[in-house]
């Protein structure tokens, strides 16, 4: 989950390392620091805090070189402090690196290492990796190798990572090779900016924009020989390969805020034209269905299916439950959601009918990651949700389909759960009419997708509601959301924004679930959130918010446009438009994460870095 970022050439590599990290942040806020090489030392700056806090340090103790490395944290052996922080020297200054994943053998490397004499100054992982790298470069050193040459430093490199056990991605330094930068992945995402003699490292392709167009995504056991020279792709197994370059595209404004104070916001108003880019291309008129380019699966293999299973974590998750309401309804095919961190570890009865869709906005999420490969290999279809071009997911998986959301930033996603959900529906409608949904069900359905931008546009419009309601309601401490049918994940998607961040307890249920046992929480001083627009089972609902209402608990109510009676039944009313049943957590969902951004900002909480929390979760 932490950032590196890289650079070999000749430009000065101060000013790229603090941008890149900052464009990195999302990804740990715990820390940071850099290592440069500077007339023949290596230099570290390194501090508690946000990126901020090292640029104020680089500001009274600058530095400058041709080569380095640097490194934001989110802790995973070790507080966060500015020992643990990131770059981590190995023996006496002659290797440094920084380090995102888990090392799972560090405390049996570790005891081997003191008992040779080398001291650790930290309590993290990637110090005892640090150690390692240095103790066999001395090993080479003794038998003769030249220090100074770049095989001698290569090969010590690949004698400790066939040591490890666990996941890294690496980036190393060597003090007696002024011109050379490794990378090395296995399990924890790098990629490689190729420019006019010098190159850049990455843990994802945002600290590159503006910089180049060119990349290269290392696979795992891979590693990158970068220097002005050029570079070299290596695997473990089959030694030197031929890289796969691919075009960036993406520009500066994709990550910038422009007249928004936080990207969570930025993104929240986003979505009208993120639901339009997941749909762009994909609505067939003519066929009354949908089409994608990357299932690669025949019609007959997809006839074949009589079982999905759907696996995710987090957003993602809740996601998944409305892609099962979905396709279970337009198709008839069972669906399983699966969390992702179970399914790794669970040896289900999965016959050669099922297929199973991994989702998630990285691409990279260690879980779904290792239930997918688990799933592979078994030899069942595996198809990818995903957002991010050249990720580990959509790169391992049989096929998929991309949301082309563009950047999300914002740790708390917004953007990318109405891509996954428009995805999802585009989805469902493509396997119905593959089965019994009518011509003219499929035509309805598209009619009502193409309407979706513009009714969240109008939805968006309640931003000045949503936040006199939070004013109202941000000093409570505990929150319940309650839906029914399609809204009940979006319920436990509410509740888990607001729990992020504004650190508030909150909880999601299926409204009718109330009654058996939730709620004995109603009181005066807890609200509920009920998801509550027009439908089938909108009496139902409405007969649920009543049972809160006799015991005294605040209700806010988000209902469709037009409803006279929920204002005479709720507290407070936030209004949507109406929409079919089944497109509805497309525009349930924005008030959600509207109200759960301005408690936020009233509680003094940074929302688009929330404390504990990184964007893309590479550890398990």
């Amino acid at each position: 989950m932490c950032g590196i970022v890289g650079y070999v050439g000749a430009r000065d590599v101060s000013n790229f390392l603090l941008e890149g990290l900052h464009r990195l942040e999302y990804r740990g806020y715990d820390s940071a620091g850099i290592a440069v090489l500077a007339d023949g030392e290596i230099v570290i700056r390194k501090r508690t805090g946000r990126v901020q806090e090292l640029a104020a340090l680089l500001d009274e103790q600058p530095v400058t070189g041709t080569l380095g490395i640097g490194h934001t944290r989110w802790a995973t052996h070790g507080a966060p402090c500015d020992k643990n922080s990131h770059p981590h020297i190995g023996g006496s200054g002659e290797v440094v690196l920084v380090h995102n994943g888990v090392i799972e053998n560090y405390n049996q490397l570790r005891s081997q290492l003191q008992q040779i004499g080398y001291v650790f100054r930290t309590d993290t992982d990637t110090e005892a990796v640090a150690h390692l790298m240095a103790h066999h470069l001395e090993e080479q050193v003794k038998l003769g190798a030249d220090v100074t040459a770049p095989a001698t430093c290569l090969t010590a490199l690949e004698i400790t990572l066939r040591k490890l056990k666990g996941t890294y991605g690496l980036a190393v330094l060597f003090r007696d090779c002024p011109n050379m930068l490794i990378a090395a992945r296995n399990g924890s995402p790098l990629v490689v900016g190729v420019g006019d003699g010098e190159y850049f490292l990455a843990s994802d392709a945002t600290p590159l924009i503006g910089y180049t167009e060119q990349v290269v995504y290392l696979a795992d056991h891979e590693l990158a020989i970068l220097s002005p020279d050029g570079m070299e792709i290596r695997h473990r197994d089959t030694g030197r390969t031929s890289p796969s370059i691919r075009t960036l595209n993406q520009v500066s404004t994709d990550i910038e805020l422009g007249d928004y104070a936080h990207y969570m916001l930025k993104e929240i108003f986003e979505q009208p034209n993120s639901i339009e880019n997941a749909m762009r291309g994909r609505l067939d008129e003519d066929e009354a269905t949908a089409k994608f380019g990357g299932l690669n699966l025949s019609s007959q293999q997809l006839r074949h299916i009589d079982r999905i299973v759907l696996t995710a974590c987090g957003t993602s998750w809740h996601a998944a439950m409305v892609g099962e309401y979905l396709i279970e309804e337009f198709a008839r095919i069972p669906v399983e959601v699966e969390y992702a961190s179970e399914l790794r570890y669970r040896n289900p009865p999965l016959n050669d009918r099922t297929m199973i869709f991994a989702i998630t906005q990285s691409g990279e999420t260690a879980d779904t990651l290792a239930a997918m490969r688990e799933c592979k290999r078994k030899g069942h279809p595996t198809l990818a949700i995903c957002n991010v071009v050249g990720s580990s997911i959509a790169r391992e998986a049989d096929g998929g389909v991309y949301l082309h959301a563009g950047s999300e930033v914002g740790v708390a996603s917004t953007k990318a759960f109405t891509s996954q959900v428009t995805v999802l529906t585009l989805l469902a409608l493509f396997f119905g009419r593959m089965r019994h949904m009518s011509w003219q069900a499929g035509r309805n359905i598209i009619r009502e997708l193409r309407t979706m931008p513009e009714h969240v546009e109008r939805t968006l419009k309640c931003h000045d509601v949503v936040q006199e309601i939070a004013d109202k309601y941000h000093r409570c401490s505990n929150f319940l959301y309650l839906g029914r049918l399609y809204n009940f994940p979006v319920a436990l998607e509410g509740a888990l924004k607001l729990k992020e961040i504004s650190y508030i307890h909150a909880e999601g249920y299926p409204a009718a679930e109330m009654k058996h046992g939730p709620l004995a929480l109603v009181d005066e001083n807890t609200p509920s959130v009920f998801i509550v627009p027009k439908g089938g089972i909108y009496p139902k609902v409405i007969s649920n918010l009543e049972e809160v209402k006799a015991r005294k608990g605040p209700v806010i109510a988000i209902a469709c446009e037009g409803d006279d009676r929920i204002a005479d039944l709720a507290d407070d009313v936030i209004y949507v438009p109406e929409t079919d049943e089944c497109l509805q957590p497309l525009v349930t969902s924005i008030p959600l994460q509207l109200l759960a951004y301005h408690i936020a900002l009233l509680r003094g909480c940074n929302v688009d870095r929330p404390r504990n929390l990184a964007k893309s979760v590479t550890v398990e």
